[in-house]
């Protein structure tokens, strides 16, 4: 599916009559494990035949999972990790350098906050942007890659979602030094060329408004670069992002609605921030309302945890997300579409 194809596919407008246009569905998967050619075909059937559309793969081998993926006539999306490069054994052996460090002096590669996988590299640095465009470049170079899936582009949670304090045992209510993210000696140096300042020096970091801004254009313009090379290569590109831009933003450095992507898929896990379906709605209107003003052309898709959702809450939930004007719903993931689940989704989908 070339981008011309995929961009068709996402913009279709309102029905006849001003109902809510009909969404589609993707799922995000994980390609790990030992199934062969003819197990993914048929999970891959199983998704499809609910009017699931379109897949968002992470692992695995390429050639199999595309090709099972296409024989089912689902688009085939790689899902990338980005910043967080905890798998990735080259770079931290050969780059230590890379790795984030926060506002106590600590590297995430050494002493990564909240889980062991949390180890970021620093959006800031010109050889980890050249080596991540270089990642999705080859990503999107691959004839069976229908578009780039970004994940984890963003700096690490310098504060959880409401509904995972008690998780970790911790209070949020300010950005504590340990979560805050990058201090290291390039974001330093570049901050202090732009402003004649270090961000060490600043009275209270977490205030500083350029402080702040420097961060959100530090993962904007490692986007820009991604996207640049994904649509040179005639390919789509989407990411997974926070909620809405003002909670991106604040939790994670994402100023999600300026990076001018194909898709955005925000990540509307209502339960993680202690709030109820209708909230799916609000966020999706938010977030369309930020893109718009920022010039359009990105579609929304809502991301929906299953854990969280019975199957008639399912069903509510993508009812909010149409009627609040998303473009489809993405679900997370496919190892938790049991039956009853699956059959939901077929319901709200109307396939």
């Amino acid at each position: 599916m070339k981008r011309r194809d995929f961009l068709t596919a996402l913009r279709h407008g309102p029905t006849a009559g001003g109902r809510a246009a009909r969404v589609d569905a993707w799922t995000w998967v994980g390609g790990g494990g030992d199934r062969d050619a003819d197990e993914w075909r048929r999970s891959f059937a199983r998704v499809r035949g609910a009017g699931i559309s379109g897949v968002l793969v992470g692992g695995g081998d390429t050639t199999v999972l595309g090709d099972a993926a296409h024989a089912e006539g689902l688009a085939f999306h790689r899902w990338t990790w980005m910043c967080n490069r905890n798998g990735d054994a080259r770079v931290q052996a050969e780059h230590p350098e890379w790795f984030a460090v926060s506002r106590e002096g600590k590297s995430s590669l050494t002493h990564p906050p909240y889980v062991g996988y949390y180890k970021w590299v620093c959006p800031t640095r010109p050889a980890v942007r050249a080596y991540l465009r270089d990642l999705v470049d080859r990503t999107a170079a691959d004839p069976r890659v229908d578009g780039v899936h970004l994940d984890y582009i963003r700096y690490p949670d310098v504060i959880l979602p409401r509904g995972l304090w008690g998780k970790y045992g911790l209070v949020q209510d300010r950005e504590l030094p340990q979560f805050d993210f990058c201090y290291c000696d390039v974001c330093r140096e570049t901050f202090r060329a732009q402003s004649g300042v270090d961000p060490l020096d600043l009275p209270d970091p977490p205030s500083n408004e350029a402080w702040r801004r420097f961060r959100w254009d530090s993962v904007t313009a490692l986007v820009k670069e991604c996207r640049e090379a994904v649509h040179a290569r005639g390919k789509a590109i989407t990411a997974a992002v926070f909620p809405t831009p003002r909670l991106a933003r604040r939790l994670v450095r994402q100023a999600w609605d300026e990076w001018h992507l194909d898709a955005v898929f925000p990540m509307l896990y209502s339960a993680f921030y202690l709030e109820d379906l209708p909230w799916i709605g609000t966020s999706v209107t938010e977030g369309l309302k930020a893109l718009t003003a920022a010039g359009g052309g990105t579609s929304l898709r809502a991301g929906l945890y299953l854990p969280s959702l019975d199957p008639n809450s399912l069903i509510e939930a993508v009812e909010i997300a149409r009627n609040a004007g998303a473009r489809g719903v993405s679900l997370f993931d496919m190892g938790a579409l049991d039956d009853v689940h699956l059959a939901a989704v077929q319901e709200a989908l109307g396939a």
